[in-house]
C-alpha cells in the first residue's frame, strides 16, 4: 500500500467532515412545540399553534384547530381534520384520511406511491 494514497483519502474525509459541520443549517419556519399523537383509537382535539401535527398509530381521530405548519400521518386508518395547513401534508401508510379547510399545502402521499389508498383533500367552504 502506498501511504500517499491512504493519507490522501484520510485528508479528503477530514475535509468533507469539516465542510459539513461548517455548513449553515436550513431555515425552518415551524416553531417548537410540535404535537405528537401516538397510539391506537385515540380521539383528540388539539390546537396546532402554528406547529407541526404528527399522528402515528392506528384508528386515531384528530381534529386540529387553528393553523398547522404541517401535518404528518403514519400508520393506518387515521383521520385528521385540520382548519388550516400552511406548508405540507405528508402521509405514510394505508387507509389514511386528511381533510383540511384552508391553506395551500404541498400534498405528498407516500402510501399511494406504494399502491396504498389514502384520502387527502380540501373540504368545506
Amino acid at each position: 500500500m502506498k501511504w500517499t494514497t491512504g493519507l490522501g483519502s484520510l485528508a479528503t474525509c477530514a475535509f468533507t467532515i469539516a465542510a459539513v459541520a461548517a455548513a449553515p443549517s436550513p431555515a425552518a419556519h415551524a416553531k417548537n412545540g410540535d404535537t405528537h399523537i401516538i397510539g391506537q383509537g385515540i380521539e383528540q382535539v388539539v390546537d396546532c399553534n402554528d406547529a407541526t401535527l404528527i399522528v402515528n398509530g392506528t384508528s386515531n381521530i384528530v381534529t386540529a384547530k387553528g393553523n398547522c405548519w404541517a401535518v404528518t400521518v403514519m400508520g393506518s386508518s387515521n383521520t385528521v381534520v385540520a382548519d388550516n395547513v400552511t406548508h405540507d401534508i405528508t402521509v405514510y401508510g394505508y387507509d389514511e384520511t386528511v381533510f383540511f379547510h384552508t391553506g395551500d399545502p404541498f400534498i405528498w402521499d407516500r402510501g399511494r406511491e406504494l399502491g396504498m389508498t389514502n384520502r387527502l383533500q380540501r373540504v368545506g367552504p
